[in-house]
């Protein structure tokens, strides 16, 4: 029989070498399936140059998470789109405050929020998953950590954008909108060559929003969600209705319970819809995008207009309108 000192002592043993242990359920890491076709999926219309930059990692058998960061660096860098990053329609006192989160096959993931004066909000966020024992970090301390990275101080408000914000301060009307007309966030999700899912997300948020709100987009199960061994997901739309139903995180689950990608993306919508009791219009949106470990995706929104970029070897840019609860 095992005396007690003994049993002390092989306890201890196996806590130390914890992390050396590469058997099943010690440390496990998600190293994704050899061979799998790669595809990224992006919202809106500015996801197709997006996926054209990510599909340059993918296609040279690249990581999925170099793939999404440099994918979503595109609209962040582009001044016509003028809901994410440089560029982005300022909240209701001016200020242009960005969101962003990542997140790779093993559940790292790294997110900034209420971010000013930075122009790539999501490689910060890659930063404090890769560089910080966080995940979230806001405000002036977002910024001072982008800072001390490399990053440079720049105003994000252009000429255009200011225009913009004070045509409509003329009235201070607001009501979130989210369609075809007036986009959002861009949330992206690929696959890789290894079978490694990744995904990253990042927004200028609502135009006109109350100084230092923050939306569902840094929030890792809102905005977005990756489980290496399962599929991720991907919202767009009104903010504070993903958040209330941690929906990323919700269509994930689904799926691993066998849902497919269009299934779960449904059932999340559906959640959202009960919640508001159908008192729904036509300015009302929040839409999912979801991919499996087996490259199948699906899409699903509350209203008509929501649409998707996707790029693989059989389909390149393709602009996609999902399919619609209303």
């Amino acid at each position: 029989m095992q005396s007690r000192r003994q049993f002390i002592k092989i306890s201890a043993l196996t806590g130390a070498l914890l992390p050396f242990l590469k058997v099943k359920g010690f440390g496990k890491s998600v190293s994704g399936r050899k061979g799998a076709k790669p595809i990224v999926l992006s919202t809106w219309h500015f996801g197709v140059p997006a996926n054209e930059e990510a599909w340059k990692v993918l296609n040279s058998g690249g990581w999925a998470l170099d793939a999404v960061e440099a994918g979503v660096r595109i609209p962040e860098g582009d001044p016509k789109v003028m809901s994410v990053g440089y560029g982005g329609l300022p909240d209701r006192d001016g200020h242009v405050t960005l969101d962003a989160c990542i997140m790779d096959e093993n559940l790292n993931c790294g997110s900034v929020a209420f971010l000013e004066n930075i122009m790539h909000p999501i490689s910060v966020a890659r930063l404090v998953m890769e560089k910080t024992p966080h995940i979230m970090i806001v405000g002036e301390g977002a910024y001072q950590f982008a800072i001390q990275q490399g990053f440079k101080k720049e105003n994000l408000l252009t000429p255009e954008a200011e225009k913009v914000w004070k045509e409509w301060m003329k009235n201070s009307g607001y009501k979130p909108k989210i369609d075809d007309a007036n986009h959002d966030t861009i949330g992206m999700i690929a696959l890789d060559s290894g079978g490694r899912l990744c995904g990253a997300c990042t927004t200028s948020g609502l135009s006109w929003k109350i100084h230092g709100r923050v939306g569902d987009s840094p929030i890792i199960g809102a905005g977005l969600y990756v489980d290496g061994e399962v599929g991720a997901a991907t919202s767009t739309g009104i903010g504070e209705e993903v958040i209330r139903i941690s929906g990323t995180h919700l269509v994930v689950e689904l799926m691993r319970q066998g849902r497919t990608p269009q299934e779960a993306c449904e059932e999340a919508v559906n959640r959202v819809v009960k919640n508001k009791r159908n008192k729904i219009d036509s300015d009302f949106q929040v839409g999912f995008l979801a991919l499996n470990k087996d490259g199948e995706y699906g899409a699903y929104a509350v209203n008509k207009g929501f649409q998707y970029a996707v790029y693989s070897k059989e389909e390149n840019n393709i602009l996609k309108d999902s399919k619609s609860h209303i």
